[in-house]
C-alpha cells in the first residue's frame, strides 16, 4: 500500500494504489492554496506552518506494518509550494526488498 503523509504532522492522507496514484493526488494539492484543506496544517499555529508531503509504501500483510520505503515529495507553506528535486528517481532507486 501507497501513503501520503504528513512528516510534521505525523498524519497520513490517503491510500493509494501505486506511486504514480499519490503524485497525481499531490499534483491537486499544490494548486489548492496553503489555509485550505486538505494543505491546511490542523495545529494552531496553522498561519506560519505547512505540511510536508512524504509518499510512503508499507507492506500490510503483517502487523504492525513494514515500512518499505519512504520519499519526501511536495512541500506546502504561505512562503511557497516546493516540489522536492529527484524525487522519482528517488523512489525508483529505493526498490523495496
Amino acid at each position: 500500500m501507497v501513503t501520503i503523509e504528513d512528516n510534521i504532522h505525523c498524519d497520513m492522507h490517503g491510500e493509494y494504489e501505486t506511486f504514480e496514484d499519490a503524485i497525481a493526488e499531490l499534483r491537486i494539492r499544490a494548486t489548492i492554496p496553503w489555509d485550505q484543506r486538505p494543505n491546511l496544517a490542523p495545529c494552531t499555529s496553522w498561519k506560519t506552518c505547512g505540511r510536508e508531503y512524504s509518499v510512503i509504501e508499507y507492506n500490510t500483510s503483517q502487523m504492525p506494518w513494514q515500512l518499505l520505503r519512504t520519499v519526501p515529495v511536495l512541500n506546502v507553506s504561505a512562503n511557497a509550494v516546493e516540489w522536492m528535486t529527484g524525487f522519482e528517481a528517488a523512489w525508483s532507486a529505493s526498490t523495496p526488498p
